[in-house]
């Protein structure tokens, strides 16, 4: 089941943000980690996360962390096609395209006998 954690965490300076990023990533099923600077909080996405683990090793790496809210990821629903605008390739001046030809008849021109 995706999920989306908020936690509280002290975001003073740029180092505690690093802190709290690589040690948000480091932890199995995030997906993304996003800081939110202005509510001091950071909020992760993902499979399946331990939650538990995830806000000790918060407090292990930044002192304090407190869980804010957990909650289930809605699933976005996908717009068919007429309402999203259909990209084209666009052609590179200097790009060729590679031709591959197959050859059939091919005879290894070494042979061990």
């Amino acid at each position: 089941m995706k999920q989306k954690v908020v936690i509280k965490v002290a975001l003073n300076d740029q180092k505690c943000r690093t802190k709290a990023l690589k040690t948000a990533v480091g932890v199995d099923g995030v997906t993304q980690a996003s800081l939110q600077q202005e509510k001091s909080q950071i909020e992760v996405t993902g499979e399946d996360i331990d939650v538990v683990l995830l806000t000790t090793l918060l407090r292990k790496s930044l002192k304090r962390a407190e869980v804010v809210s957990v909650s289930p990821v809605e699933k976005k629903e996908e717009k068919t096609t007429s309402e999203v605008a259909q990209l084209q390739p666009h052609p590179h001046p200097f790009f060729t395209p590679i031709t591959y030809y197959e050859v059939s008849d091919h005879q290894p021109s070494c042979s061990i006998m």
